[in-house]
């Protein structure tokens, strides 16, 4: 018999406090989370020390954060905002889609740089 994926150890809904919603701002799950420089507190939950040293070499979204940490998008959420209202988090709006290319502006710059001797 395989063993199946592991069981987290802390449930989600105690992630979250016990609260229906975030202390702060509603957030995107594609919202971009950046550590700080401000040195963790010493009564820092569990959980929230790993997200903070999951975001120490660089930034992610926050489903990027939920899937690393085995936590659901809506409790990374709950951590998220409670660690940017502390400020040890900055929280950047998703990165929008690219519009579509002018594809003339494309063939002029392409006839300019042909140009080029």
């Amino acid at each position: 018999m395989t063993p199946g994926p592991a069981r987290r150890l802390i449930p989600a809904y105690l992630v979250t406090g016990g609260r229906s919603r975030p202390a702060g701002p509603a957030l995107d799950r594609l919202a971009v989370l950046v550590r700080t420089d401000a040195s963790l507190p010493d009564d820092t939950g569990s959980q929230q020390r790993r997200l903070c040293q999951l975001l120490e070499p660089g930034a992610l979204t926050v489903v990027e954060c939920a899937a690393h940490l085995d936590l659901p998008v809506s409790a990374t959420v709950f951590l998220a905002t409670d660690l940017a209202a502390a400020g040890l988090l900055l929280i950047r709006p998703p990165i929008p889609s690219a519009g579509e290319i002018d594809r003339s502006l494309v063939e002029r710059l392409l006839v300019g740089l042909r140009s080029l001797p």
